[in-house]
């Protein structure tokens, strides 16, 4: 069984065709800049995440299956673990070595776009902060639902969870933010 993306094609085959990855790459680089963008604040770890975002396709596209939800829910999904293990990775570094000097190089025309993406996501990136007080797996489902526009269905097939269970967290997790947020501009009176 093939699995037809919206662009046309197998995604399962762009971890071997160049043509079928560069037309994957195009038509979802943006969002998957967007996603980084919300989520991390140095431009040089935004285009590192995003370029290995797109490493970890390569990677796992055989493993593609379309019935489990569309290639964006996929490919959030994928943007997700490496997020998630980049940070677990400079935690780690951290703790080891305290902060790390030295970046990667960029250009000025690079950062300053990526500043650019950055400031436009702050807001997002805010209220992602302000989501904190969430469980990990419940927050991660609202934000994919939230913040990046993913249909219920496709969120939870992005976590791999049902979309009954993803039902029931959203509710709960939209129902103590708006706690949470009336409680914040109760203390700010």
């Amino acid at each position: 069984m093939t699995n037809p993306s919206p662009g046309g094609g197998d995604l399962t085959t762009i971890g071997t065709d160049s043509a079928a990855f560069e037309r994957f790459y195009r038509r979802h680089v943006e969002t998957i800049s967007r996603f980084v963008a919300r989520r991390v604040d140095d431009p040089h770890t935004a285009a590192d995440l995003t370029a290995e975002v797109f490493l970890a396709v390569i990677d796992s596209a055989a493993g593609y299956r379309a019935e489990r939800g569309n290639e964006v829910a996929w490919l959030f999904g994928v943007a997700r673990n490496v997020i998630a293990a980049e940070h677990r990775r400079a935690t780690r570094l951290l703790r080891a070595n305290g902060r790390v000097a030295g970046r990667r190089l960029l250009d000025a025309d690079d950062i300053a776009r990526i500043e650019e993406r950055i400031d436009a996501e702050s807001l997002a990136r805010r209220t992602y902060q302000a989501l904190s007080g969430l469980p990990e797996r419940t927050r991660a489902l609202l934000e994919l639902v939230a913040v990046d526009g993913l249909s219920l269905v496709d969120a939870a097939g992005a976590l791999g969870i049902s979309p009954v269970a993803a039902r029931v967290r959203v509710h709960r997790a939209r129902r103590a933010v708006r706690l949470a947020l009336a409680q914040s501009e109760s203390a700010l009176v």
